[in-house]
């Protein structure tokens, strides 16, 4: 589930860790694409079997548009409401999407892409965006995933 070469207590351990690794990358920094870069790549290093890690932010035409991540290029711009991203900030909420080839209107940036978190990120009640989440594997993100991702989010939001 997540990178053993440094990753080795309980998941629940693993997380409090990489939870205290971001806040660690953030101290002192407000720069957010800076923070959210650093967000992406910890992610993509902490986790074992996913493909895809990154951010989509609300741009002024009510679009999400791509900003730092790790993984293969991605589509650029996606409507709010469309596809798991956009579902996620139409709903201001966190889908879990457990295959997303039965996910109506999917948006597939990347055709290995099998199931998918993406959790909003809210800040003053204002979307700011999404992190988004692919993996390879079915069933891949369940309820602790989401759970300690949202959490992860919420100390992003500190620093942006």
């Amino acid at each position: 589930m997540f990178n053993v070469e440094m990753y080795t207590g309980t998941r629940e351990e693993n997380y409090d860790l990489v939870k205290k690794q971001l806040r660690a990358l953030l101290h002192g920094e407000t720069n957010q694409i800076a923070n959210l870069s650093n967000a992406a790549a910890l992610l993509n290093h902490f986790f074992e079997r996913i493909n895809w890690v990154g951010f989509y932010l609300m741009d002024t035409n009510d679009e999400l548009v791509l900003g730092p991540f790790q993984g293969l290029p991605a589509c650029v711009r996606i409507p709010v409401g469309k596809g798991v991203c956009g579902a996620a900030a139409l709903k201001k909420e966190t889908v879990r999407v457990e295959d997303v080839n039965k996910f109506p209107g999917h948006i597939a940036c990347d055709a290995a892409s099998q199931s998918e978190i993406v959790v909003p990120i809210i800040k003053d009640d204002q979307l700011i965006g999404v992190l988004d989440i692919d993996s390879p594997e079915t069933n891949r993100f369940d309820e602790l995933d989401q759970e300690e991702l949202e959490e992860f989010i919420a100390i992003l939001t500190e620093y942006i």
